[in-house]
């Protein structure tokens, strides 16, 4: 998918959301829980999110974390979720939430993971080795790196903010990803919590697009980042996770979905 697409997508649903499949087996509602043994009971739940959140999103990201855990189960899972959403909404961007971070073959193994295997159209990625980290993920046509930048998470200021030459590392870091890549295969992870410094990045980055954690359970207000992080274009991702995916717990924890996503990220 290119940013055009991906821009048209947002422009035509009037949406900047990004559903997070977070899936944890015992916040699934007992509903499903209790007629679907237990790898099934996640791909159930998935779908019926999906359904119901497909016409106010524009992306979905699954973590990988709550499918790795599982071990082959999880990895089954996974791929018929991606393949689902491939099959039934085509027009949906994906992204594997996997904050990988490694160098030569094996990064170029894990973009042959998500790109190829699995067909994810982008990957979140930590650049904490360097830049070798991130090349061989931007040798994908159509794909993108999704590099962490500014987090939403409290001790993210252990590092991301350290000054380098007199800027935050995350400055730094961005800049230097910018140097190697184009705002076509290349996007950024800025907390929604950090919404703050959100325009100021903007001043740096006027391009790429922004997937941005942190609204919903996190606290993160998907107005604030709009207001402050948006290009012309829009250029945002905004994500929420736990907000939507368990906004009941009850047999119409579908219906809850649709409707949070229908209140999150409009613009």
């Amino acid at each position: 998918m290119t940013t055009e697409q991906l821009y048209s997508e947002i422009k035509k649903k009037g949406s900047m959301l990004c559903v997070g499949l977070d899936t944890d087996y015992e916040k699934i509602p007992e509903y499903i829980r209790s007629c679907r043994r237990h790898p099934d009971a996640i791909l159930e739940f998935n779908r019926r999110i999906i359904d119901a959140t497909a016409p106010y999103c524009v992306a979905f990201k699954p973590n990988l974390a709550f499918y790795e855990y599982l071990g082959s189960d999880g990895l089954t899972i996974l791929e018929r979720t991606v393949d689902y959403i491939r099959l039934k909404y085509p027009e949906q961007f994906i992204i594997a939430d996997a904050k990988r971070g490694d160098i030569g073959n094996t990064a170029s193994m894990y973009a042959k993971s998500y790109f190829e295997t699995f067909d994810f159209d982008a990957v979140t990625l930590s650049p904490y080795m360097g830049s070798e980290t991130v090349t061989p993920f931007l040798e994908y046509p159509g794909k993108f790196a999704i590099v962490v930048a500014l987090s939403s998470n409290p001790s993210s200021v252990d590092f991301q903010t350290a000054r380098k030459d007199g800027k935050p590392l995350y400055q730094a870091v961005m800049e230097r990803m910018m140097e190697i890549s184009t705002p076509e295969n290349m996007m950024f992870v800025i907390g929604a919590t950090k919404a703050d410094k959100l325009k100021e990045i903007r001043s740096f980055c006027p391009d790429n697009f922004f997937l941005v954690p942190g609204v919903g359970a996190q606290g993160g207000s998907a107005e604030e980042v709009i207001a402050a992080g948006a290009n012309s274009k829009g250029g945002l991702l905004i994500n929420s996770s736990r907000g939507i995916i368990y906004a009941s717990s009850g047999k119409d924890f579908a219906q809850a979905a649709a409707t949070a996503a229908a209140n999150t990220a409009r613009c």
